[in-house]
């Protein structure tokens, strides 16, 4: 395997392939039971990431700021943060703030937990504010990844084994009623923390966890809250998200199941939750392909102490069939996959599982661990390891590109400039999806997930294959 570094001096980014730190905490905090994002930044801030997390979801999304000025960079955004949260909590009620600092506020220094602190003094009615959890997110630093792990590590911090302090009389009756479920078995209830996958995704691995007999608390839950249905009036908080008396409570379960595989003990929230209660830690790839979609369900089965439902034995073989029957179109191509490092590492142990070849792994995160992530979960298929990129742009996705002639690109909407450019497929996956309608209901993980993204790439390579033809053809 070839792990590539950057070599020359850093001059600038060329069209980054990956988005701001605050941007996945924001996304992280959307998945929670009444809360509302809050940047502490400039408006800019907020009005970028609501404008790019709307393009792909297709669904409002408030975003609060504290709308910091010169002024305030100067003498600091105290002020601006503790009149935002007042005004948030005046106008949408919510069960939780959940606060993300920006580059502007990481370069002036501000101190927010101090900061909020000072507010639950100068307030007269402390107990009216919600709950408020802060997490730093320097934009200048790390990626959205990064972002939305430290949220979850921030929430799971700041949260669990709090409900004496924290919760009102409806949080604590409904952890009250956890509490006596998990007294009727020794595991009816464990913790998933699925990562950054879609809504579509989370709903599937909500329902094969349902299937072995457990229930879960999902952190985080964007399911409903950035797929929810039409309305007619609008919510200003949406309706769903990670019950906040569950979180309180994920200590009490038998179980956490992480998904991740780039993931360390400084940025899994996973073994924070071990550290912090002694909650066992599972930590699994994404469940994408045949081979990571049988761990899980055998770890999901070994949990529950419950056989494999018959269903999941049937879709397995109607997508060995289906790997069958499009085999010939697929078998031999050379793929470029890019994106966040647990998505590119599901997606090129699938890839290699069909027949593809990936030829270059690239993304912009920074962990040091995605070379080491692919080859643990495609060394004993490939042959040949594909080079692997960290730290990348497209500028330099595209030098890599151009040399190793690839058949079609793996990754979210970002990568259509090169596609067009290289003439080839673009298999759209991920986030941000903004050129097409529906990447908040693509499904990645599970068979069924794989079935759906092995048409399509399939399909994709015969409509290339169609539209080079001089004739064309309409019967395979």
């Amino acid at each position: 395997m070839t792990v590539i570094a950057p070599t020359k001096k850093y001059v600038s980014t060329t069209n980054a392939c990956k988005l701001c730190r605050p941007m996945g905490a924001a996304l992280a905090f959307r998945g929670i039971e009444g809360t509302v994002p809050f940047l502490h930044g400039s408006q800019g801030c907020a009005t970028y990431m609501r404008r790019y997390i709307i393009s792909h979801y297709n669904e409002p999304i408030d975003i609060a700021s504290s709308s910091l000025g010169e002024k305030s960079a100067i003498f600091g955004g105290g002020p601006n943060l503790k009149k935002g949260i007042v005004n948030v909590t005046a106008k949408y009620r919510p069960r939780m703030i959940g606060i993300a600092t920006t580059c502007l506020t990481e370069t002036i220094g501000d101190d927010v937990p101090m900061i909020l602190h000072e507010l639950r003094r100068e307030v007269a009615n402390p107990e009216a504010l919600p709950l408020l959890v802060q997490v730093s997110t320097p934009s200048y630093s790390g990626t959205h990844m990064e972002g939305f792990h430290g949220a979850v590590r921030a929430v799971i911090g700041q949260l669990v084994g709090q409900a004496d302090d924290l919760a009102d009389d409806l949080a604590d009756e409904q952890a009250d009623e956890q509490t006596d479920d998990l007294a009727a078995g020794p595991i009816q209830m464990v913790n998933l923390l699925p990562g950054f996958v879609s809504p579509a995704d989370i709903r599937h691995l909500k329902e094969m966890v349902a299937d072995f007999g457990l229930a879960a608390t999902v952190l985080p839950d964007i399911s409903e809250t950035l797929d929810g249905p039409a309305l007619l009036d609008y919510p200003l908080i949406p309706a769903g998200g990670t019950p906040l008396a569950a979180i309180r409570v994920m200590g009490k379960a038998g179980a956490t199941i992480e998904l991740g595989s780039t993931l360390d003990e400084a940025t899994s929230a996973g073994a924070l939750l071990r550290a912090k209660t002694s909650v066992p830690l599972h930590r699994l790839d994404l469940p994408i392909g045949i081979m990571a979609t049988d761990r899980l369900l055998a770890r999901l089965a070994t949990i529950s102490g419950q056989p494999i439902p018959e269903k999941y034995r049937a879709e397995r073989g109607r997508l060995v069939d289906g790997l069958v029957d499009g085999h010939k179109y697929v078998s031999g191509k050379r793929a470029v996959v890019y994106g966040e490092e647990d998505l590119v590492v599901g997606l090129t142990a699938f890839l290699a599982e069909i027949g593809v070849r990936p030829v270059l792994c690239a993304s912009g995160g920074r962990s040091g661990r995605l070379a080491a992530a692919i080859r643990a979960a495609t060394g004993d298929i490939l042959v040949e390891q594909p080079r692997v990129y960290e730290g990348a742009d497209f500028f330099e996705i595209a030098e890599q590109a151009e040399q190793l002639a690839p058949d079609l690109l793996v990754g979210h909407g970002k990568g259509y400039t090169l596609a067009r450019k290289l003439n080839i497929p673009l298999i759209r996956v991920g986030f941000p999806i903004h050129d097409r309608i529906g990447g908040q209901r693509l499904l990645h993980v599970g068979f069924q997930g794989a079935m759906a993204l092995f048409d399509r790439i399939a399909n994709g390579l015969i409509e290339k294959k169609q539209a080079d033809s001089g004739v064309g053809y309409s019967y395979m």
